[in-house]
């Protein structure tokens, strides 16, 4: 799908370069940025839930398995 934006020189410039240096077109330099942007905003929004569920879950680990865990790393050589 083509589509129209406005973006500062500066950064239009360095996709210019940059798209030249890896020898691809220039919209292959802004659809890989957009997929960038959505793929760690993405990654946001589920941290965010997460965050929002532990708030009002207890995310401890029991007792018991905290123990087992405890005693298991005796017997490790570091």
């Amino acid at each position: 799908m083509k589509i129209a934006i406005s973006v500062p020189d500066p950064i239009f410039e360095a996709a210019e370069r940059l798209a030249e240096q890896r020898s691809v077109p220039r919209s292959k330099i802004f659809a890989e940025a957009l997929q960038a942007y959505l793929e760690v905003q993405g990654s946001g929004a589920i941290t965010a839930k997460l965050n929002q569920v532990y708030e009002q879950e207890d995310s401890g680990l029991a007792a018991d398995f905290a123990k087992a865990q405890i005693d298991s790393i005796h017997d490790e050589t570091w």
